[in-house]
């Protein structure tokens, strides 16, 4: 109440100050022109200080100048100036600053000022050019609605006032109402995209109450009749909390009728706004409709159509809101806006797309006679015509009695029929029982079912017209209903959804009468066999008239009926009549859903078919079952007598022969009507912390949250089991996720064994595990969970959790796992990997793919040579390659070696494979010489020897060392047990006297200048090496030779300025011997040693790099492929 109170005392005091206002500007104000000040910078520093702003800041000071300056020969300045100073009034206090110096100024200038300054006015309010905005783009057009109505909104206001107190008048002793409706009707009636609607809320916020004579409505009444005087004057005295009363007309300072036609405008106006709400919302959802449908279509929704759904909800959000404050601020209830659930305009039998409330539970659950809620509003849902129709047109006045008594006896004689039925259904079927053969039908029962009481007359040919029918002649069109009926008929085969039939219907129901209710069933009847999708909407029809016009249904069954009768007499003729069958038993079954034809009539179809269970009735019996089965089995009245049908035709069923297509038509129709009951899927209950694992897992992750996720991973409770096992399975199976997202489930991998490296191993063990299982079983259901978990072990090795020697394990596992020996045949039958199965090529190119760019230098990169090299072979083993698995295999080799050659048949991938095993064992030092030239060529060439499967393993043993250098093997020099050649004391005197003769050359070779006394050293010159032509380890610098029991030594001699050379075989035994061999030995080793130190210090040289490069780029959401 306070706040009505406080509202109140505000309109109070407006009403007051705008009375006085208007009661002064009734008076001209004439100050003395000598005591008026007229220079040149005082009137100069008004009309700037007005073009400022003519708000609450500078009033005072601009009524100074008004009182004190002579303003004469400004006035047209000062008015131009006036109008850039309302534009920048926002606040109500400025809006009314703005009208007090306009009054001011038209109290002294009455007509120069105001004269000048209303046209002004008038000018601003203008509507905008139609013909220019529809030049402009829209993004343009958009920007400049949003500067006219910066522009016009005070003026409105300034406007709006200024004729409330007498300065805007429509003629003498009138107010300015007329002039405002006038300027507002202009802006909204030439703005057909409602650009101008928040001008109309801001005018009605502020000026409701002395232009329209708008006030709240009442309270409704919610007490008793006791009560209704004191609620009377309850609502009375809120209305006058809020609103002054009227005490008289006069006081009112807008004309009584400026606001009556005032409020019926914004009324009005409000109408078209909703109606335009109401067709903008079923475009929004007619839009969303399809980019549902098109997203399902093709699995997204493409961008501009997804612009576009924005900028209509964008636009529709808008309306809504604006639409919203106009209903507040006149006091008029909201349009309803239809939902999607209540948009029934088309039939949809058999999808779920409505919705349901909890009273329709029973029809439309699992065991309900409706598969959905649409098919039941559009069997169930039908219009009654008397809401549309006055009642003398259908009439029904005066026969509801009459109607009483003859329903009560249709139903006493449809309940003794139905009884009698059930009897003669349970002895058939007993006697089945007992017999255990069918019934063979008789003559006289198909003479019964046939004829079923119509005296025995003869069914007329449906192929032959009536006798008594005319023959077509062309006539001119009737005039009157006979020509609109005509009109109707001709529009009823293209009204395919609800609306449009009942709209027929209605149509019909002006023109009803006997011949024209005739023509409407022979039309109904003779609908065309290929056109069985009008058959529901033509039902519906007949259901909508048969309540006021029992006749069109009774004559429609009875044409339908005849025409069943037939088509049982020319059940030999197949293929001719089948589409006939087809449209009748459609017809029937959708009328029986309607409660149109009646269910012992039904029935008595069904048992007619069920009697002579042969040929053409086992169609009609599955077509029956598809068309209204459900709904018989699934009603009170029918349950009991067909589900003594069903078992009935099922017993019969089998007892007897049919092909396979006439079973599946039985059953498919049998379940259709009568689904087995299956317990519901019960979803697995997971803990809440398991939903948040997995919800941050396979929603929340990527790239600019991985850190976050990281977070709230780390915080979990890891010593809990149940937590560390859930995160096992998330973790553990990669193809529930996005496939962009595997490589940051990787990350996270990574990120998460810096603190629980056991959770790592675990993961990669796992995943390894699921790559074998999945060589061992090779399930074709299983492929895209291969593929991931592929790809996810590539992007685990990216990211440092494993080392190449899993990942070149893998590659080898993929292209020998299965095959005899470890070795693929060419077009050798492999149960685990058949020749026409290239699965396993696509699990290598998504592993080389993934890590092949990786492999580009060292050991690792002669390994992926190697494996690429019996890769080829692998896959020219296999049958002819098809084209997307040799497209995916040309890009993955060329993305990692453009260069390498690709062999076009099995042989020279042989020979290939063959030399790349030999060059690997050489390496390896694990193969003699005599064996690489004897084995470089098979005879086969279709797989490697078996010396090469030992290579094979060798090779593999070495890359499980991953990037590590092998250390060298320890050699051990053993003496030979013999002793041959000279005795010790021998050896040592030749031992010393070689090792003096050898320190003498030296001391010598050291005074002799080295240019020219070369020879004289214990190193042969470059020319002498070339011109031995001995074994090469039998060089003097130490390099010698095991072969036989000597060792060959060179001895370098000199006879005259000629250097010659002797060998001089000395036995192995020999210390010299041993010495030599044991020094060439141990600088062996120690160049290994420093070989090794060196490549140690760049690897660790190139990880410490590795990681700061890594440390810099962890801060950003960069993925970056290290290598190594």
């Amino acid at each position: 109440m306070d706040a009505a109170a406080s509202k109140a005392d505000e309109e109070k005091s407006r009403h007051a100050r705008r009375t006085k206002v208007k009661q002064q500007n009734a008076n001209r104000d004439t100050p003395d022109s000598a005591k008026l000040d007229s220079s040149l910078k005082r009137h100069t520093a008004l009309i700037k200080r007005m073009r400022q702003t003519v708000g609450s800041d500078n009033r005072d000071q601009i009524v100074k100048d008004i009182d004190t300056l002579s303003l004469e020969k400004y006035v047209d300045e000062i008015a131009g100036a006036t109008l850039e100073g309302i534009a920048r009034c926002k606040t109500e206090k400025d809006v009314w600053s703005a009208v007090e110096i306009i009054c001011a100024l038209h109290r002294r200038f009455p007509a120069a000022y105001t004269g000048a300054l209303i046209p002004l006015l008038g000018g601003v309010l203008a509507p905008p050019n139609k013909a220019a905005l529809s030049a402009l783009p829209q993004d343009q057009r958009e920007k400049e609605d949003s500067v006219r109505l910066s522009r016009q909104r005070p003026v409105l206001r300034v406007c709006a006032e200024l004729a409330l107190v007498g300065i805007i008048r429509d003629g003498p002793g009138r107010s300015g109402g007329e002039w405002i409706m006038k300027a507002v009707k202009d802006l909204l009636s030439n703005d057909p995209t409602l650009s101008s609607l928040p001008l109309l809320s801001t005018f009605l916020k502020n000026y409701s109450r002395p232009y329209l004579g708008i006030v709240p409505p009442q309270p409704k009444q919610s007490q008793t009749d006791a009560e209704s005087g004191q609620a009377a004057s309850s609502a009375q005295s809120e209305v006058q909390s809020h609103f002054p009363p009227i005490v008289h007309e006069g006081e009112e300072l807008v004309e009584q009728e400026i606001r009556d036609r005032f409020k019926r405008m914004c009324e009005g106006y409000f109408d078209n706004v909703a109606k335009k709400l109401v067709i903008e919302h079923k475009r929004l959802q007619d839009q969303d409709r399809r980019n549902h449908e098109a997203y399902i279509r093709s699995g997204e929704i493409f961008e501009d159509r997804q612009q576009a759904y924005e900028k209509m909800t964008k636009s529709y959000e808008k309306l809504l809101s604006n639409c919203q404050t106009l209903s507040e601020l006149l006091y008029m209830p909201m349009p309803s806006l239809p939902t999607a659930s209540q948009k029934t305009e088309s039939i949809q039998i058999g999808t779920n797309t409505g919705l349901h409330s909890g009273d329709d539970d029973e029809g439309l659950s699992v065991g309900g006679k409706w598969e959905d809620e649409e098919e039941r509003r559009f069997f169930e849902d039908i219009q009654d015509l008397k809401d549309f129709v006055p009642k003398s047109v259908l009439g029904i006045e005066g026969e509801k009695q009459e109607d009483t008594e003859g329903d009560e006896a249709k139903e006493k004689l449809e309940k003794e029929r139905a009884e009698a039925d059930v009897k003669k259904l349970q002895e058939e079927l007993q006697d089945l029982k007992l017999d255990g053969k069918p019934p063979q039908p008789n003559g006289d029962t198909v003479q019964e079912n046939r004829v079923n009481g119509h005296d025995g007359e003869k069914t007329p040919d449906l192929e032959s017209p009536k006798a008594g029918s005319p023959p077509g002649s062309p006539q001119l069109a009737p005039q009157g209903p006979s020509q609109m009926l005509t009109a109707l008929l001709a529009r009823l085969p293209d009204a395919t959804n609800r609306a449009m039939i009942d709209q027929a219907a209605v149509e019909f129901t002006f023109l009803n009468s006997k011949a024209a209710r005739k023509r409407l069933v022979k039309f109904l009847g003779s609908v065309p066999k290929n056109r069985t999708d009008l058959l529901p909407h033509y039902s519906r029809l007949a259901a909508t008239l048969n309540k006021y016009m029992p006749d069109i249904g009774t004559e429609l069954v009875a044409i339908l009926d005849e025409e069943f009768r037939y088509l049982q007499r020319k059940k030999n003729v197949v293929k001719e009549l089948a589409e006939t069958r087809i449209k009748n038993i459609a017809f029937l079954s959708n009328l029986t859903k309607f409660c149109v034809v009646p269910s012992h009539l039904i029935l008595h179809m069904f048992k007619v078919c069920l009697d002579d269970f042969s040929g053409t009735n086992v169609e009609n019996i599955a077509l029956l079952l598809e068309g209204c089965g459900r709904f018989l089995l699934r009603s009170e009245d029918t349950r009991a007598r067909f589900e003594t049908m069903l078992e009935l035709m099922r017993r019969k069923q089998s007892m007897q022969h049919f092909d396979q297509r006439q079973i599946l038509l039985l059953e498919n129709a049998y379940y259709q009507c009568n689904p087995p009951e299956r317990a519901p899927r019960e979803e697995k209950q997971r803990t809440p912390i398991e939903l948040f694992m997995r919800h941050l897992i396979f929603d929340v992750l990527a790239k600019k949250t991985i850190d976050k996720v990281l977070k709230l991973i780390r915080k979990l409770d890891w010593d809990d089991p149940a937590v560390v096992r859930s995160l096992h399975k998330i973790f553990t199976k990669p193809w529930k996720i996005k496939y962009i997202n595997i490589s940051l489930l990787a990350m996270l991998t990574y990120d998460l064994q810096r603190y629980h490296p056991s959770f790592a191993i675990a993961v990669v063990d796992q995943v390894l595990e699921d790559v074998r299982i999945g060589l061992e079983q090779n399930i074709y259901g299983a492929n895209q969970r291969r593929l991931a978990t592929m790809k996810y072990l590539g992007e685990l090795y990216i990211y440092r959790v494993v080392g190449s020697a899993l990942v070149f394990d893998t590659l080898w596992s993929l292209v020998t796992f299965g095959h005899p020996d470890g070795h693929p045949t060419p077009h050798g039958p492999c149960p685990m990997d058949m020749p026409d199965d290239f699965f396993r090529v696509r699990l290598v190119c998504v592993m080389l793919d993934t890590v092949g760019m990786c492999f580009d230098r060292g050991t690792q990169k002669r390994k992926l040579d190697n494996f690429l090299v019996f890769f080829q072979y692998y896959v020219l083993c296999k049958s002819d390659t098809p084209m997307d698995v040799d497209f995916m295999l040309s890009d993955s080799l060329e993305a990692i070696r453009p260069n390498m050659p690709t062999h076009k048949n099995v042989a020279e991938a042989a020979v290939a494979v063959d030399e790349m095993f030999d060059v690997a064992m050489q390496n390896a030092g694990l193969k003699n010489s005599e064996d690489s030239a004897e084995e470089s060529d098979g005879e086969d060439g279709d797989r490697p020897i078996r010396e090469d499967e030992d290579d094979e393993e060798s090779t593999e043993q070495e890359t499980s060392d991953g990037e590590r250098t092998a250390s060298p093997e320890p050699v051990v020099v053993r003496n030979a047990p013999e002793h041959l050649g000279p005795s010790e004391e021998a050896d040592a005197e030749f031992a010393k006297e070689l090792a003096r003769i050898m320190t003498e050359s030296s001391a010598e070779s050291r005074k002799v200048d080295k240019k020219a006394a070369w020879w004289d050293t214990a190193v042969l010159a470059p020319g002498m090496r070339k011109k031995r032509t001995d074994d090469p380890d039998g060089e003097g610098d130490g390099d010698s030779g095991t072969e036989g029991p000597v060792m060959n030594f060179t001895v370098i001699t000199k006879r005259g300025n000629k250097q010659q050379l002797k060998h001089l075989p000395v036995p192995v035994e020999s210390s010299l011997a041993v010495h030599t061999r044991s020094a060439q030995l141990q600088d062996k080793v120690e160049q290994q040693h420093l070989k090794r130190l060196v490549l140690n210090y760049e690897q660790r040289e190139e990880a410490e790099e590795m990681k700061a490069l890594e440390a810099r780029n962890r801060a950003g959401a960069i993925k970056i492929r290290y290598v190594g």
